[in-house]
């Protein structure tokens, strides 16, 4: 994904992802693709903590953080990257703590600030994949429409009590069929009313939820920067927790008008 020239895996490299590279499917050449990979993720809470926290033990060379709150003693329930020392520190620089001590090769760059469709477009195309784990419909837009409009990969998932969803979006891109991928638009058209969702504060989440929705983001994020397997690209993947169940729903990109 990254038009770098790539460094030699050190010894202590070599060593850290053994296991990665005697996976024919990655190898040396995944490893050093995770490697010079810059990743944006968009929220160090209950999805960004493990999406975070793998991407930063795979070895992907940098990990942006978008995050503009301070940790909450009620955050520590499900967001796993914050300890309780960190109450009242920024997320951010909690965050990056935590993954210094995963994995001392891989730079963290802060973005202290509220994503909106004025610097969405600026932030991403600093970086070859986005993973969003934000929490309200207007980050989502903007972070979809700007995705696609930079033609960057996005990661993107929501949770709400004890149900999630996940997908890859690459509109800008054609599948396998010939067809143009779909974009978060033709999968939500329209945010639907406040009143309609509320926050993980009012309605409660299970916390172990999002470590499952962040983890299965995390890796959807690994297979499209290694070039392995098959993202979910016009597929939804839905997982009810209580009923252990996973399904999958294809959707596909609407006519625009000419």
């Amino acid at each position: 994904m990254n038009r770098h020239t790539p460094t030699p895996l050190s010894d202590d490299e070599l060593e850290r992802y053994a296991r990665h590279i005697v996976l024919p499917e990655v190898g040396g050449p995944g490893q050093q693709k995770l490697k010079r990979a810059r990743v944006l993720v968009i929220g160090a809470g209950g999805l960004g903590a493990p999406v975070i926290q793998y991407l930063a033990a795979a070895g992907v060379g940098m990990i942006g953080i978008v995050d503009d709150d301070t940790v909450s003693l009620s955050n520590l329930q499900r967001q796993v990257i914050h300890s309780t020392d960190a109450v009242g520190s920024p997320k951010g620089e909690s965050a990056r703590a935590a993954v210094g001590r995963i994995n001392p090769h891989v730079v963290v760059d802060l973005h202290p600030l509220r994503l909106d469709a004025h610097n969405a477009a600026e932030l991403v195309r600093q970086y070859d994949l986005v993973v969003d784990g934000s929490d309200n419909f207007e980050t989502r837009y903007a972070v979809a429409d700007a995705c696609e409009a930079e033609q960057k990969p996005l990661v993107h998932a929501a949770v709400g009590r004890f149900d999630g969803s996940l997908t890859v979006l690459m509109p800008y891109a054609d599948g396998a069929d010939g067809s143009q991928n779909p974009s978060y638009r033709d999968l939500f058209p329209e945010p639907p009313p406040r009143d309609m969702v509320p926050s993980c504060a009012e309605a409660g989440v299970l916390g172990a939820l999002t470590g499952v929705v962040g983890t299965l983001q995390a890796m959807e994020a690994i297979k499209v920067i290694a070039g392995i397997g098959e993202p979910l690209v016009g597929r939804l993947l839905l997982y009810d927790s209580l009923g252990c169940r996973f399904d999958v729903v294809k959707y596909r990109r609407t006519p625009r008008d000419a």
